[in-house]
């Protein structure tokens, strides 16, 4: 079979490098699965660079989210079990996390319906409680994490602003369904914030990109307001003011969705009932900017790591020995 490796740490551009090789052994507890799709997620890009917290010896394969097939003939999203990610025409993951994939979606749509939307879900609604009729802020809105959050916003019954960099983004985050699209390249985020919604600022913020967001964030935020912290894309890691978010009385919630698989199991099969149940309805549906073929995996993951992307891109394996789709 065929699978992107890396040797070395860096750039994926430049490390990423597609090899012949072995179909992976699942261990004990583990399964074989057929990529049907692969969707590149930040972290791809960072473990390629040795900057995420989950450090996979090298050689490994990335790609931390897909649909696949089991041997049974099962249509399933998972999270590979690293080394062996998804960039691969095969992969292993633990048998007992494995999810059904949503009959609404295609394969590309259905491995997106979990990283991003999973923690978006939980951000949102276990971590933020928001509210119908409350104002939700997503920075980074056209992403493929802030794409997510705008659409559940949206399903939940919260006025939308998104935030984006440049025009084509901001038409991106137009579609998918925000009342307010800010472009932070050409307006100043937080007046608009503020004219926006008539000086009270939001009430809840979703951010996935740190550094100069946070600091908007915490300049925008409503009273009794949260601040939800799950990323930071922009390579910077702030360090809040704790007066601050005393005095104006809000709230700055961590989201780390990777511990509830461990911690509390139950309730990411539960997300995923919701997600399943909101897909089916139409009221979210994953936005897959582009669909590269598995030689394409690499550039795909620098375009990601550079920021140049909207939504999710997905990496389609060819079938292996003219194997169905």
């Amino acid at each position: 079979m065929q699978a992107w490796h890396v040797h070395e740490l860096g750039e994926p551009g430049q490390v990423m490098h597609l090899a012949e090789t072995e179909r992976p052994v699942p261990g004990e507890g583990q399964v074989l699965l057929r990529v049907r799709a692969a969707t590149i997620n930040f972290p791809d890009a960072l473990m390629c660079r040795g900057q995420y917290q989950v450090r996979p010896p090298l050689p490994f394969t990335p790609g931390v989210e897909i649909c696949g097939e089991t041997e049974d003939g099962r249509r399933v999203i998972a999270n590979p079990a690293l080394p062996y990610g998804g960039f691969a025409e095969y992969a292993v993951a633990d048998a007992a996390a494995l999810l059904p994939a949503p009959e609404a979606l295609d394969d590309a749509e259905a491995a997106a319906l979990h990283i991003g939307y999973q923690t978006g879900w939980f951000g949102l609604h276990r971590r933020a409680g928001l509210e119908a009729g409350e104002t939700l802020l997503v920075h980074a809105a056209a992403g493929g994490v802030g794409s997510a959050a705008v659409q559940l916003g949206k399903a939940a019954g919260a006025t939308v602003i998104g935030v984006v960099g440049g025009a084509a983004k901001a038409a991106v985050a137009r579609e998918l369904g925000c009342d307010v699209v800010i472009d932070r390249r050409e307006q100043d985020v937080v007046a608009a914030v503020k004219e926006a919604t008539g000086g009270r600022g939001a009430d809840v913020i979703y951010d996935p990109v740190g550094g100069q967001a946070y600091a908007q964030s915490a300049k925008t935020v409503a009273f009794e307001g949260r601040i939800v912290v799950v990323g930071f894309a922009s390579g910077s890691i702030p360090s809040p003011a704790l007066n601050h978010a005393l005095v104006k009385n809000y709230s700055i919630l961590g989201l780390h969705w990777g511990l509830y698989n461990t911690r509390n199991p139950k309730l990411v099969q539960h997300c995923h009932e919701q997600l399943t149940a909101l897909a089916a309805r139409g009221a979210v549906r994953p936005l897959v900017s582009e669909r590269v073929p598995l030689a394409g995996a690499a550039d795909a993951v620098q375009r990601v790591a550079d920021g140049l992307t909207t939504g999710r891109i997905a990496v389609l394996p060819a079938p292996e020995n003219g194997a169905a789709a």
